[in-house]
């Protein structure tokens, strides 16, 4: 799991609900405005997107807690081990050690230098998987902003219906005030959702897909430089060139 995903957000709904006042949450529930959001929400998402989307929606929020598998670090690690046999031994003798591979865009790859591909067909089909991998990312991360700019419509529309009930009994002044908290209570379930799960859920996933097309795409390079017999510490400089300063710095200095 990803602890400071789950720590951030906890700590969102926290002092959300500190500040509503533990005591009194009763006052914030209304089960008939939490489904006009929450199922008219979910409801719209589905008219938006195919069902194909839709049922991958359980397994996005799983993803976007749990800890991340991207290792920039230990793939250039790998394919500079890889290339170091590859100048030794030649190209052939990583045909063993490519299946044992559990990543299986790089295992793909690799198999297919090994092969004696022509490298720009090798480029060709990685890249297009990489394009894949982004386009599907991208729409799970969609799936969830939409739900962020549907949800507070919805809360806007229970408000909307409680004022009109709330209109309608209007000869009973003692009921106007409790009727009002409960319709704006529905804009309130609208702005949690959108602005507390669904958009930083969104940003979760956006930014876990960043990291995964950058990790694809530095296996890429390292492919490429494998079949072309590049000396292994040119292949670690040019890989290490996709990181981050200080992780840039750290690889180096590995031996």
């Amino acid at each position: 799991m990803s602890i400071s995903n789950i720590a951030g957000l906890f700590t969102a709904w926290l002092f959300i609900l500190m500040g509503m006042g533990f005591g009194q949450l009763g006052t914030f529930i209304d089960i008939p405005s939490l489904q006009i959001v929450i199922i008219g929400s979910i409801a719209a998402t589905v008219v938006a997107y195919p069902l194909e989307s839709i049922k991958t929606l359980p397994a996005l929020i799983k993803q976007a807690f749990s800890s991340s598998k991207v290792a920039p670090k230990e793939s250039i690690t790998t394919l500079v081990d890889f290339s170091d046999q590859a100048r030794r031994e030649g190209i052939l003798a990583l045909e063993d050690k490519a299946q044992k591979l559990d990543d299986e865009f790089l295992k793909k790859g690799i198999g297919l230098a090994v092969d004696g591909t022509e490298p720009e067909i090798i480029r060709d089909i990685l890249k297009t998987e990489i394009t894949f991998i982004e386009d599907r990312h991208k729409r799970g991360a969609q799936m969830f902003e939409f739900m962020a700019t549907i949800a507070p419509a919805m809360g806007m529309i229970g408000t909307l219906v409680g004022l009109i009930l709330m209109l309608g009994s209007m000869d009973d002044v003692s009921t106007i005030g409790p009727n009002m908290a409960v319709a704006l209570i529905t804009t309130l379930y609208g702005s949690l959702m959108a602005n507390a799960f669904c958009t930083p859920v969104a940003n979760i996933l956006s930014e876990k897909s960043g990291q995964e097309i950058m990790v694809k795409n530095l296996m890429l390079e390292g492919i490429m430089a494998l079949q072309t017999g590049d000396n292994p510490r040119i292949v670690k400089q040019r890989l290490a060139a996709f990181l981050n300063p200080v992780a840039r710095a750290e690889i180096m200095e590995e031996d």
